[in-house]
């Protein structure tokens, strides 16, 4: 499965004072939260309902383009759009969870437990890397460059392996999209934390920034322990 690039826009206005700072970060993080609660629902629904499921399992790619990339697409372009650009965000998470389900569906039934487990090692490597982001000194600004390359040759290379089916290489993929989107996640953290890359109201762009990190890495360490216990 290729990784789903990272699509968030940049603001104009900036951060100016500390309390504007918090609201962002408060904003941010907490709709990323709801997206996840809402992503798990959309899981769910999928999961107890096997008509939807069997569609989006018979059109993976036009459901993926229907279903997730289509409305955080819009979720950028209504960014400033109270309360429309929660609305269309929090739809495009429930509809990534039902994009989702079928994965999440054949992983519980072929090994079961390899989904709980990703998803803690996924929460505990999102804790720790934004803590590493938020506490160190360091200034991040060269790591963006550097590893969107990556995901671009990820995406690149990712999509090639379709038509090979390379079971080893989808492997070294999946670790070196733990490295990448780890990468960006420090990155992503740094701008909101530490620069003016986005203003008081650019929660929406920021939020989808930061949950798109956080399901990659879900996916390619969902990838990893499925692929290892195969």
């Amino acid at each position: 499965m290729p990784p789903i690039a990272d699509i968030a826009g940049i603001a104009g206005v900036q951060v100016r004072t500390g309390v504007e700072r918090a609201t962002l970060v408060r904003r941010t993080y907490g709709l990323v939260f709801v997206g996840v609660i809402a992503t798990m629902l959309g899981v769910t629904i999928g999961m107890t309902q096997p008509g939807v499921m069997q569609l989006v399992a018979g059109s993976p790619f036009l459901s993926f383009l229907l279903a997730v990339m289509l409305p955080m697409f819009l979720a950028q372009v209504l960014r400033h759009r109270f309360p429309l650009n929660i609305g269309v965000t929090l739809l495009s998470t429930l509809m990534t969870g039902l994009w989702l389900s079928p994965l999440i569906y054949v992983m519980n039934q072929t090994q079961p437990g390899v989904v709980t487990q990703a998803g803690l090692l996924t929460l505990t490597t999102f804790g720790v890397l934004s803590l590493y982001a938020a506490f160190s000194r360091r200034d991040f600004s060269a790591w963006g460059g550097f590893f969107m390359v990556g995901l671009w040759v990820l995406v690149a290379t990712s999509l090639l392996n379709l038509f090979f089916r390379n079971e080893t290489a989808s492997l070294w993929l999946a670790g070196a999209s733990v490295l990448v989107f780890g990468g960006l996640l420090v990155f992503d953290t740094w701008r909101i934390l530490r620069t003016n890359t986005y203003g008081p109201d650019d929660y929406v762009p920021a939020a989808v920034a930061i949950y798109l990190d956080l399901l990659n890495l879900f996916l390619a360490i969902l990838r990893l322990l499925g692929g290892k216990r195969s």
